[in-house]
């Protein structure tokens, strides 16, 4: 891109388009995008300490404590000593967790899947695959 480009538009617009994305994409849940985002992260990392995943969500750890909460009442984790440091505590999925988690994503991925399929041609659904790795990028920036 050229010295000239709008970057503060760019940034503009793409915060907006992708607010309205995770507004569709809530709308597909039966549970919050939080709870599916500390169920996923449990399901890739493994068994982490509350702070741990506050840390990686980028949530306060009194929000991520109120999830944790929210996710043992409901039984789709458990919570257990960690055997390297018994002052912790360490998160980790139940089996009920990691079907809940499952039935989530077939729903969620389903309903983005077919608008892919169904309402990009084959040109855009490649920009959107190309485009994907960079918007990882500046998530973890």
């Amino acid at each position: 891109m050229s010295s000239g480009t709008d970057f503060g538009g760019i940034a503009s617009d793409l915060r907006v388009v992708i607010s309205r994305l995770v507004r569709r994409l809530r709308s597909e849940h039966a549970f919050s995008i939080s709870y599916a985002a500390v169920l996923g992260r449990l399901e890739r990392e493994g068994a982490l300490t509350t702070s741990a995943l506050a840390i990686s969500e980028r949530v306060k750890p009194q929000s991520m404590a109120q999830t944790i909460a929210e996710l043992s009442t409901e039984r789709l984790i458990t919570r257990r000593p960690d055997p390297n440091d018994r002052r912790q505590t360490l998160i980790e999925l139940t089996e009920l967790g990691r079907d809940t988690l499952g039935r989530e994503r077939a729903r969620r991925e389903g309903w983005l899947a077919v608008a892919i399929a169904n309402g990009l041609n084959s040109g855009e659904q490649e920009i959107l695959a190309r485009a994907v790795p960079l918007l990882g990028r500046l998530a973890d920036m």
